[in-house]
């Protein structure tokens, strides 16, 4: 009975596995005691797949072909013998009609493809015979061959296939017995001569099976090779380059094109990392320079209070660049979290209304419609920094007040979570560009109350991570920025 249990499903798939693999472990053994041996099954072995495709392709071909050819070598040999069996019965029927009207002659007449005839009584006299076996006693069977009985016929003194076909006759004197003896040297040729020409023609097969399959293959892997070579050549600092694409439309094709695209990727992201770099040392370099620059007029100023203010100015500085510093790591984190989801279930709107109290009504109010209940798979220290985030942006821009409202969308059962201001709209070209890193519009350039252009990226990155989304949407009056977040399962 078998068990229907997975553990017992997997058991029996490592048995069979390891039942597998024993012809394979002791060929390994064999070869591992004779080290010529493994060194010559080494060398023969195709290693490109121009020969492993070509060599698959001629087995089975040959395969194909011995089957075949002893298909029809059987085929025709049966026929041939069935041809031979019919002629010696239907002597032997005229033979026994002749003798139960009591017509027998010596010697016997023999049709064309017939060897001998021989009436035997039963007493194992000879009655009559032809020609070839006139004196001669009676012909008696000496075994079987291929499923008939055979006799001895070398005193016919010609050593050949015989087929033997024997009828029981009544007579006026008793019961008789023909033996008439059929040739199969005809059977015997034929079968040579088809063999000779299917093994020539399936020789000649074979090697064209193989060199097409060389040519084809070599043909079809060139620009497989051409795409490896311009890859190999390509460096960290060339990624401006391309594999050359075929012009068939095939898998090689569409390989090229998925290899051209992810270099374009990888282009990309280089360019992007090296303009997050330049931006970021721009970022830190500017408060550096103010920070050393308030530190060496406050060491050089004698009076107390404004060394005290040169002091705190550059404390304002220190906490900027700390922030600077702490939104980079964040980055760096959420890069490297990759797919890896936080799965710590997460009460939406609790955290909302937590984060909203938390900041209090300064710069301006915000109002929040966020339903109890609604809870997603996140990590609650990311979330409320996506919040905050959001947050930040709306009341700076807002003019009399910011809106906050969770929901769930029927459509696709995710949470939706909407922050809105009544502030200057977003334009539809800088919609996307607000999510680059170090990115600034025009009206917030400002360090002070633009800050460093990190905030919304990083909210960006927190949804991506959750599996979610973060878009700009321009609504009546308002500019929302809505954030999708999957929902939690229940157990």
């Amino acid at each position: 009975m078998a068990d229907p249990t997975p553990g017992g499903r997997t058991l029996r798939a490592m048995l069979r596995r390891r039942l597998a693999l024993r012809p394979r472990l002791a060929l390994r053994r064999r070869l591992a005691r004779h080290p010529r041996l493994a060194a010559l099954a080494e060398r023969l072995t195709p290693r490109s797949v121009r020969a492993r495709t070509t060599l698959a392709a001629c087995l089975s071909v040959a395969v194909v072909l011995a089957a075949s050819a002893a298909a029809v070598v059987l085929l025709l040999r049966a026929n041939l013998e069935r041809t031979v069996e019919t002629g010696a019965r239907e002597q032997a029927q005229a033979v026994a009609r002749l003798a139960a009207d009591g017509r027998l002659s010596s010697p016997l007449p023999l049709d064309h493809g017939t060897d001998f005839i021989q009436v035997v009584d039963a007493n194992g006299r000879v009655l009559a015979a032809s020609q070839n076996l006139a004196g001669r006693p009676a012909v008696a069977p000496t075994g079987h061959r291929d499923g008939h009985r055979t006799y001895n016929v070398r005193v016919l003194g010609d050593e050949h296939h015989q087929r033997v076909a024997t009828m029981t006759a009544a007579t006026p004197n008793g019961p008789v017995t023909v033996h008439v003896g059929a040739s199969l040297r005809t059977a015997d040729a034929a079968e040579d001569v088809t063999t000779a020409a299917l093994a020539v023609l399936s020789t000649v097969l074979l090697l064209t099976v193989g060199l097409l399959t060389w040519r084809a293959t070599g043909r079809a892997l060139r620009p497989v090779e051409a795409i490896r070579a311009e890859v190999a050549a390509i460096g960290d600092r060339e990624l401006n380059r391309r594999v050359p694409e075929p012009r068939s439309d095939d898998e090689i094709a569409r390989l090229a094109g998925t290899m051209n695209a992810m270099l374009e990727r990888l282009e990309a992201a280089g360019a992007r990392q090296r303009r997050f770099i330049a931006d970021a040392s721009h970022e830190l370099r500017s408060p550096l320079t103010v920070l050393r620059t308030q530190l060496e007029v406050a060491l050089g100023l004698p009076d107390p209070e404004v060394r005290a203010e040169m002091v705190a100015g550059a404390l304002e500085d220190t906490e900027r660049l700390q922030r600077l510093a702490a939104d980079l790591l964040l980055l760096a984190r959420l890069d490297v979290a990759g797919q890896d989801r936080p799965q710590e279930a997460v009460d939406l709107a609790e955290l909302v209304r937590t984060t909203v109290e938390a900041r209090g009504a300064l710069p301006c109010p915000v109002t929040v419609h966020a339903p109890a209940g609604l809870t997603v798979p996140g990590n609650p220290l990311w979330l409320g920094r996506l919040l905050t985030n959001l947050l930040d942006n709306a009341q700076r821009h807002a003019r009399r007040g910011v809106t906050v409202r969770l929901g769930t969308d029927r459509a696709s059962g995710q949470a939706v979570l909407d922050v809105a201001n009544d502030g200057p709209p977003i334009g539809p070209d800088d919609r996307e560009k607000i999510f680059e890193r170090f990115a600034r519009l025009d009206d917030a350039r400002s360090r002070d109350d633009g800050g460093a252009g990190l905030g919304l990226p990083i909210a960006r990155d927190i949804a991506a991570v959750h599996g979610g989304t973060l878009t700009v949407l321009d609504t009546p009056g308002a500019t929302t920025f809505r954030t999708r977040l999957p929902v939690a399962r229940p157990n």
